[in-house]
């Protein structure tokens, strides 16, 4: 029973988290005694830790030079600035008068308002809001993206695992060249030599030469130099004759629908984000940049969150309404915060001491609020949330172990969360 039990969790699980048929026969296929001891209910709920893992997606908004709190999602009156405070979908929570479209989807977003850290420097903190790791010494730690990318992507998926539309992404570090990220500059453009310039089969008979030659590099000791170029090659042979490339053309998707992302590369990139995670992409990070507001503030805030609001609002609404958003986890942060005192030149610089984050889907509940600042937004006042608390909840919210452990090139053993305690509320 106990091999049965295993068997059927390594079935084959489709994008939705159902067990294909085909599989589920094949590796129950143990004799009539079998399933006299086990029945279906059974059978289904010894899948459940794989059934929930399998199929889940991350989506990453991520604000590109710091985004202030005060001017997104924790308004204080008592701050200096401009920026007024509305209602949204919940009673009781307000945020800035610059996100009127995601206050209307209130009820599927988590608002951190206590994130709290050291790192005030771009290069950084955005290494440790990737990673959750600081930077230091010679080891490249694998992003956020990489890892779950490793963790919950299919072997056999033919598109890219990880995407990164928009900005350039931290990589694999020293994980292998297949969870390093396919980085996209314009969501509305198909990806660059994507077609192949030849027939299909002449493109295979090169290949097989390639292979041939690169046989040879083996035997000369470049054992590593050869695996991680077959690699790249496997991958972009396979991505470009994919029958799922059409993905990358936006343009199928209804016009109001294109619209109401917004019709800018931004906007674009949410909708492709969405499009990619609903054929099977398991990890896609969309950059809104230009959030290093140092002076001009808030016109500056004003023209960015005219971008985000409705694409993040309508993100989110979109996933609702497909069924998708139980198994998608939506995320949106920066590096860090804005100082509550304007500077002399109206702007805000730099403060990792308090900020805040937004969460949506994979089973999260919304409409609720984590931590607290103090009314003029300079200190965080309950609850803080470091780096490696929002990690360890990120994981633990995907069915991924934070402890788990990776080796890296200098022999040492690392995981993929180094510390942190999962936020509880946010778990149950």
């Amino acid at each position: 029973m106990t091999d049965l039990i295993r068997r059927v969790s390594n079935a084959t699980i489709d994008r939705h988290g159902a067990i294909q048929r085909r599989d589920f026969l094949r590796t129950i296929g143990v004799g009539a005694a079998g399933l006299s001891m086990l029945g279906w209910q059974d059978l289904l709920l010894a899948a459940a830790p794989t059934l929930r893992q399998q199929g889940k997606s991350v989506i990453v908004l991520w604000m590109q030079g710091g985004p202030s709190h005060l001017e997104t999602f924790d308004p204080k009156p008592k701050a200096e600035g401009e920026a007024k405070s509305i209602g949204t979908a919940v009673p009781g929570i307000e945020i800035a008068e610059y996100w009127p479209q995601v206050a209307k989807q209130m009820k599927d977003i988590t608002l951190i308002r206590s994130m709290s850290n050291k790192e005030g420097n771009h290069q950084r903190a955005t290494y440790q809001l990737h990673t959750g790791y600081i930077p230091g010494g010679t080891v490249r730690h694998p992003s956020f993206g990489s890892l779950v990318t490793k963790e919950l992507a299919p072997a056999d998926f033919d598109l890219p695992g990880y995407v990164s539309i928009g900005g350039p992404a931290r990589g694999a570090g020293f994980l292998p060249v297949e969870y390093n990220p396919f980085q996209l500059g314009n969501p509305a453009k198909m990806p660059d030599n994507v077609d192949t310039i030849v027939p299909k089969q002449r493109f295979q008979r090169r290949l097989g030469l390639l292979n041939q030659l690169e046989g040879s590099s083996t035997k000369g000791g470049d054992d590593a130099m050869v695996s991680d170029h077959r690699t790249l090659y496997s991958k972009a042979s396979t991505f470009s004759t994919s029958p799922k490339l059409g993905v990358f053309d936006i343009k199928d998707e209804p016009a109001a629908l294109r619209q109401a992302y917004g019709d800018n590369r931004f906007g674009q990139g949410c909708l492709l984000a969405r499009r990619l995670v609903e054929t099977g992409t398991t990890y896609v990070e969309v950059t809104l940049g230009g959030w290093d507001t140092h002076f001009n503030h808030f016109e500056q805030v004003s023209n960015l969150a005219e971008q985000c609001d409705p694409a993040f609002a309508t993100l989110i609404a979109d996933l609702k309404q497909r069924g998708m958003l139980d198994d998608t986890l939506v995320v949106w942060m920066g590096e860090f915060g804005r100082t509550p005192k304007l500077n002399g030149r109206g702007g805000r610089d730099h403060f990792p001491r308090a900020f805040n984050v937004a969460l949506a889907g994979c089973g999260i509940e919304g409409g609720q609020v984590i931590g607290k600042t103090s009314d003029d937004a300079s200190e965080v006042i309950e609850e803080p949330v470091s780096v490696v608390d929002l990690f360890a909840t990120l994981c633990t919210r995907l069915g991924i172990d934070p402890h788990k452990e990776n080796m890296s090139p200098l022999g040492r053993p690392m995981k993929i969360v180094d510390g942190g305690t999962p936020i509880e509320s946010l778990l149950s």
